[in-house]
């Protein structure tokens, strides 16, 4: 049962291609939000805590501060909202969840850029 979901997945729900990223990535994601008949283009831009999930069903988690107080959401992978990723620096760090990050603040909180080519 389950390989049928996956074929179904691989074939008909399109893909999009975005940029390889991971946790501790600095990243900005633009998105649409529709207001009524107009849209307009809104991006978020956090350090990503997580990646879940495979195929059609990948969500990534974003965390970012806005003023003191620190925001997080979660995009699907497949979100037809979803327009384009901007990877803006890649972290380095040893675990693929990041969840202690959320306790950090100040000069803890700084992840150590690498360059990725």
């Amino acid at each position: 049962m389950s390989s049928l979901v996956k074929f179904v997945q691989d074939e008909f729900v399109p893909k999009n291609t975005f940029p390889e990223f991971g946790a501790g990535d600095t990243i900005t994601v633009y998105y649409e939000i529709k207001e009524g008949s107009k849209t307009r283009t809104q991006f978020f831009r956090g350090v990503v805590l997580q990646k879940r999930g495979s195929g059609s069903s990948e969500t990534f988690t974003i965390r970012k501060m806005s003023g003191s107080i620190g925001v997080e959401r979660i995009f699907p992978i497949n979100l037809p909202a979803l327009q384009k990723i901007e990877v803006n620096k890649a972290g380095k760090v040893r675990r693929a969840r990041i969840f202690y990050f959320r306790n950090l603040t100040g000069k803890k909180a700084r992840i150590k850029e690498v360059r990725r080519k």
